[in-house]
C-alpha cells in the first residue's frame, strides 16, 4: 500500500517538474443541468414563502388556527374568500375542520 502511494507521489512530482504549465486540476464549467437546479430551488423557496404567507392570512379567519389553516391550504382553499365561499360539505371533508368551525365561517357570509 505504501509502495503504491510512493509510486503515485513520484509520478506526480516528476510530471510537475517536467511540465510546469500543466494544471493539476481542470476547472469544470457549469452545465445546463446545474443552472436549472438553482432556478428550481429559487422557485421552490418563493412557493414556500408564498404558502406561509397564505396560511398566515387564513389564520385571520375566526376560529382558524395554524393547524386548520394549513389543512385548509393543503386542501386547496388558498384565500379567505375561497374558504368563505366553500360549501359546508367541502369544508367538513378537510381533516382538522369541525362543524363548529364551519358554523363560524358560514356566519361571515
Amino acid at each position: 500500500m505504501i509502495s503504491k502511494f510512493l509510486s503515485k507521489l513520484k509520478s506526480i512530482l516528476f510530471k510537475s517538474a517536467v511540465s510546469e504549465e500543466t494544471p493539476l486540476k481542470k476547472e469544470k464549467k457549469p452545465t445546463k443541468a446545474s443552472k436549472t437546479k438553482t432556478k428550481t430551488k429559487t422557485k421552490t423557496k418563493t412557493k414556500t414563502v408564498n404558502s406561509k404567507k397564505n396560511i398566515e392570512i387564513l389564520t385571520t379567519l375566526p376560529g382558524v388556527g395554524a393547524k386548520s389553516a394549513k389543512a385548509l391550504y393543503e386542501a386547496g382553499f388558498k384565500t379567505t374568500k375561497a374558504v368563505i365561499a366553500a360549501d359546508e360539505k367541502d369544508l367538513l371533508a378537510v381533516t382538522g375542520v369541525g362543524i363548529n368551525l364551519v358554523k363560524k365561517l358560514k356566519k361571515l357570509k
